[in-house]
């Protein structure tokens, strides 16, 4: 790709977050992420080129280490025709979402984020079905220990499904979603397809699914209207034709959805990347059951169904979970420490530099998260160190699995090699990654503090 002879013309709209706005190629499998800014404040193109290393350095030094090289895609920085830029900018605004249209592009630096682009993927042979691609948010996968909280609650129902209420009280799902993340990262198939089930019944943020590139289903922020799920099943039906559910080459839809289900969950339980498939032992932790959910209210009926299995060991999703359990002190364990941070900078604001507070995200920065001590020693190095483990921790609540299948194209119905496996595993094969890896800022700490005390008031109250 020659970057001095760009044309907004092969280019379009692909997505949006609260910091960056992405636009896709339409014919490679390229992404740009372009920064965003609020009121049209801008800085120097070599800030910004330094903000965006930052991601890069933060992504392959720190969370590709901890979640495994093979899972992480870092990226790297382009420096853009800024004349390219505005005219991309132009071109996209309309197919934006109104709601998103308070922030404006960066138009002025030319820096942006290229990654691969996992929506489509072009490395498989030609199959009558394009890949298909599912991005999951998780969230965050287990309860904080009751040691930092204040409020009991917080060690019984998991914060996705507090804030859940809260989200709807504000306006901004019409709908609470019934997932739970606890189910998604339990190891236990049962729980899992049934996390997985709600994911589809109600995807808000969450979910989407692409077909070749093209999203077919997703949620829209604020809509009255349920997403449409009998034409994603409409999309899904060819795929799984081959499956032990048809009936005179026709599925139920029931049949089509349970298939869908089954190959994503064991997408995710695939020990790719581990040791051959040992497993965490996460029972009787408590930290795993979320008393919100559906399905831990049929468990106390039929306790014997539940008992956890475990993920698999180096698993993607077992990775994500031992990352996030970085956050051990919860945000109100936290706080007090990002405070003696904040005011030993204000008295000594050299040290932001030795303490590593914007970076730079090197081999020096994880030695430091990976050998906090146990106990606060009373030192600054102690809190920033615990503040850099919740903000690592925080990218990883945060984080997107990517999860690509490529249909076999072979028709093994018949073939005794794979009479072990069911039909359903045979048509795909899977491949999984995770994005949305951005270092926290140090100031967000106060605001996740508030949002927490909101979202614990919100429910309480209901």
């Amino acid at each position: 790709m020659e970057l001095d002879r760009m044309d907004e013309n092969d280019w379009k709209y692909h997505g949006e977050g609260n910091k960056s706005l992405v636009v896709s190629h339409v014919q490679k499998c390229v992404l740009f992420h372009c920064m965003q800014w609020l009121n049209n404040i801008n800085q120097t193109a070599e800030q910004a080129f330094r903000q965006i290393q930052n991601i890069v350095d933060f992504t392959s030094n720190v969370m590709s280490c901890l979640l495994g090289e093979k899972f992480v895609h870092s990226g790297e920085v382009v420096r853009l025709p800024l004349e390219f830029v505005r005219q991309l900018s132009i071109k996209i605004q309309h197919q934006r979402p109104a709601w998103r249209c308070d922030k404006v592009m960066d138009i002025y630096s030319g820096c942006a984020l290229c990654l691969p682009n996992l929506t489509s993927p072009t490395l498989h042979q030609p199959t009558p079905t394009p890949p298909l691609c599912i991005e999951i948010k998780p969230k965050c996968g287990f309860l904080p220990s009751p040691k930092h909280v204040s409020k009991d609650i917080k060690t019984r129902v998991c914060r996705y499904c507090m804030h859940q209420h809260y989200k709807v009280a504000n306006g901004k799902w019409k709908r609470r979603s019934l997932y739970c993340p606890l189910d998604l990262f339990s190891g236990n198939r049962q729980r899992m397809h049934f996390a997985i089930r709600h994911l589809i019944e109600e995807p808000q943020n969450n979910l989407k699914v692409f077909k070749g590139g093209q999203c077919i289903y997703s949620s829209k922020e604020g809509s009255d209207e349920s997403p449409d799920t009998n034409s994603l099943l409409h999309h899904l039906r060819p795929y799984f034709l081959r499956g032990n559910n048809r009936v005179n080459g026709h599925m139920t839809t029931k049949a089509v959805l349970n298939d869908f289900i089954q190959v994503l969950g064991n997408a995710l339980l695939s020990a790719a990347g581990g040791d051959g498939g040992q497993v965490t032992d996460r029972t009787g932790e408590g930290r795993s059951f979320c008393e919100a959910s559906l399905f831990n209210r049929e468990r106390i009926r039929h306790v014997h169904i539940c008992r956890s299995q475990g993920l698999p060991t180096n698993n993607i999703l077992s990775r994500i979970l031992q990352t996030q359990m970085l956050d051990s002190l919860d945000i109100e364990g936290l706080y007090p420490l990002y405070c003696r941070v904040e005011q030993h900078l204000q008295d000594f604001p050299k040290d932001r530099t030795g303490l590593q507070i914007d970076g730079p995200y090197d081999q020096n920065f994880l030695e430091k998260v990976q050998k906090c001590s146990m106990e606060d020693d009373g030192s600054v190095e102690y809190a920033a160190a615990k503040v850099h483990q919740y903000r690592i921790a925080m990218t990883a609540k945060d984080c997107s699995i990517m999860v690509t299948l490529v249909p076999s194209g072979e028709e093994e119905d018949d073939d005794e090699e794979h009479s072990d496996r069911s039909s359903v595993e045979q048509a795909f094969s899977s491949s999984v990654s995770v994005l949305d890896l951005d270092p926290k800022p140090l100031d967000s700490v106060p605001r996740q503090l508030r949002l927490d005390q909101k979202i614990v008031s919100c429910y309480l109250r209901t």
